[in-house]
């Protein structure tokens, strides 16, 4: 396996993180000059607020689910309980949709409209740390929080939590309306916290339905640590790979660990391995040295700069709360305010995973 990691040892030119800029004249994006949205659902929030123990109690009934996708704990499980909700809901298609791995689900409402949404979920969650929580993980307690009352639990924030608070709100539309304004397609994986490996497979057996919609919504937290809803227009993609150093003929052990006493005549796969991460990156970490990897990096165009000069009115309070959410106290080299922002959503990034 070190022939395949030397393949990752470059020698390049120096390398520079891609840089930008907001255009001062830029003329920043006015939420005000968009029609605003002008019909009445006052029954349907009486409801809501009338049935607030019930939806609560949905929530708590998926996150006290355990779907630990990298421990196969609960996932198919999970996926039933997601499959049963769609039909309580009135979804006339409600489907275990298997795959090469973990089982996706398909739902399908037909509120005879003229448009279909796609809706995007994950059930699945990360593994639970074994130290630093108030309550056990998959208790679904309320709990006192510096926000407030809250609900604590692995897939609270992410994603189980704001996915069953959309299906209440669906719930809850139907129940006063009796139907929605547009169809509904859910497309639900239980592989996302792996790097979703098989979701193309389910994208694939449900590729003639998926092409009759148009949009695609993902139901997920929205709303600062002060109450503020946000409105993400997208979100990052992922390529994943693993390095592996093995010992064999070339040095190293075949199938034993390396002892500080005998590393004087053995070679360690695991410092090949360190000196190969090494290579990918500058010595900081902060500068991406693979060759071409920043080639696609354009510089902001006209709308995305209306939109930022926009959301730089109100990021300098963000970016504090971001620094509090994260646990840090400075950005790379000290950004702050535009820099920062745009080298947020902007750039591109290589991350050693965890």
């Amino acid at each position: 396996m070190f022939v395949l990691l030397f393949l990752f040892s470059f020698t390049t030119a120096a390398q520079q993180r891609p840089a930008f800029t907001i255009d001062p004249n830029a003329r920043a994006f006015d939420a005000s000059t968009i029609t605003p949205y002008k019909q009445n659902h006052t029954k349907i929030y009486a409801y809501i607020d009338a049935n607030k123990e019930q939806h609560l109690a949905n929530l708590q009934r998926w996150v006290r689910q355990r779907s630990i996708s990298a421990e196969n704990d609960g996932v198919r499980e999970m996926a039933a309980l997601l499959r049963d909700d769609l039909k309580k809901i009135g979804f006339q298609e409600a489907e275990i949709a298997e795959t090469s791995g973990h089982p996706g689900v398909f739902g399908y409402l037909d509120a005879g409209a003229s448009k279909t949404l796609v809706v995007y979920m994950m059930y699945d969650v990360q593994p639970v740390e074994p130290v630093g929580w108030k309550v056990d993980a998959f208790d679904g307690a309320m709990v006192d929080h510096e926000l407030g009352r809250v609900l604590m639990a692995r897939g609270a924030v992410n994603q189980k939590g704001p996915q069953r608070a959309f299906l209440n709100a669906v719930e809850s539309i139907l129940a006063v309306e009796k139907k929605l304004p547009v169809n509904l397609i859910v497309l639900a994986e239980g592989e996302e916290e792996l790097g979703s490996p098989h979701m193309p497979e389910l994208v694939a057996k449900y590729e003639t339905r998926l092409r009759d919609a148009v949009g695609v919504f993902f139901p997920m937290p929205s709303q600062d640590r002060t109450g503020v809803a946000t409105v993400n227009l997208g979100v990052k993609g992922i390529v994943y790979f693993e390095l592996e150093a093995r010992g064999g003929d070339r040095g190293g052990p075949v199938g034993a660990e390396v002892h500080g006493s005998t590393k004087a005549l053995i070679d360690s796969p695991t410092w090949r391995l360190v000196q190969a991460l090494a290579t990918l990156t500058s010595p900081d970490g902060n500068t991406i040295m693979v060759p071409g990897y920043y080639d696609s990096i354009r510089p902001p165009n006209a709308e995305e700069q209306s939109l930022y000069a926009a959301m730089m009115k109100d990021f300098e309070r963000r970016e504090e709360l971001m620094k509090k959410g994260l646990d840090v106290r400075r950005w790379i080299d000290g950004w702050s305010g535009e820099q920062a922002l745009l080298q947020f959503l902007h750039n591109t990034t290589l991350n050693i995973d965890g």
